[in-house]
């Protein structure tokens, strides 16, 4: 009996040690995760704004380098500081700690089109996280974009906290949704919600209010400070 309870010891030790590891694996992984993919995705990110800031420099009057970025993307609300924009919102695009315009399954709109919805995704959590703090935007908030020589500014004027991954109406030239019914100039952030998960969508609206040109210090609009 006494072998047989030694034994029974054993087994429940080893168990337990095991399960001691197991947490501490799947610790690292969570750390890896939510931390590592950060600096990661941040890093490369920063370089690639660089260069596309290092192309302005050198390009004519109004070209657009598209290889790094098309510009950037400022929110106050998520303090973010800089988000660059690319093309594409599939995962590997958006890992790289990015923002990226849709190209499907509805086409977004670019900043200086003359009408439509300039549709962005970005990761909430891991890979840079750059929409993160999207539930800090408010009604009346700013959303500000940076290209070589215009600054693009929006207003928000709703949000959606929550609803299906499925739903495209959103990203819709016209988000009637949102409650327009008329073309206009808007804009569409969207991302994965709640956070560490990615079961529905949130999503804010913007619409253009005023355009307003980078003089040669890139002073940012007031609504940057």
């Amino acid at each position: 009996m006494a072998r047989a309870r030694g034994r029974i010891a054993g087994a429940i030790s080893v168990f337990g040690e095991l399960l001691i590891t197991a947490g501490v694996v799947l610790g690292l992984f969570v750390v890896y995760s939510l931390w590592w993919t950060n600096v990661l995705a941040d890093r490369e990110a920063s370089a690639q704004g660089d260069r596309m800031r290092d192309g302005w420099q050198s390009t004519g009057p109004g070209e657009l380098d598209t290889k790094d970025g098309i510009g950037f993307l400022h929110v106050p609300a998520m303090d973010e500081g800089e988000v660059l924009v690319k093309k594409g919102t599939d995962t590997k695009a958006l890992n790289k700690g990015i923002a990226g315009y849709y190209t499907d399954p509805i086409a977004s709109a670019l900043p200086w089109d003359a009408e439509g919805n300039f549709t962005l995704a970005a990761h909430r959590d891991g890979h840079g996280a750059k929409f993160h703090n999207i539930h800090r935007i408010r009604n009346g908030d700013p959303i500000v974009f940076e290209t070589k020589d215009t600054w693009y500014v929006y207003k928000v004027y709703k949000t959606l906290p929550k609803t299906s991954k499925y739903n495209v109406d959103v990203l819709q030239p016209v988000p009637e949704e949102s409650g327009k019914k008329t073309p206009g100039r808007y804009i569409t952030l969207t991302t994965c919600t709640p956070v560490y998960t990615s079961d529905f969508r949130y999503i804010v609206w913007g619409e253009l209010t005023r355009t307003e040109k980078v003089d040669a210090k890139r002073t940012p609009p007031a609504e940057l400070g």
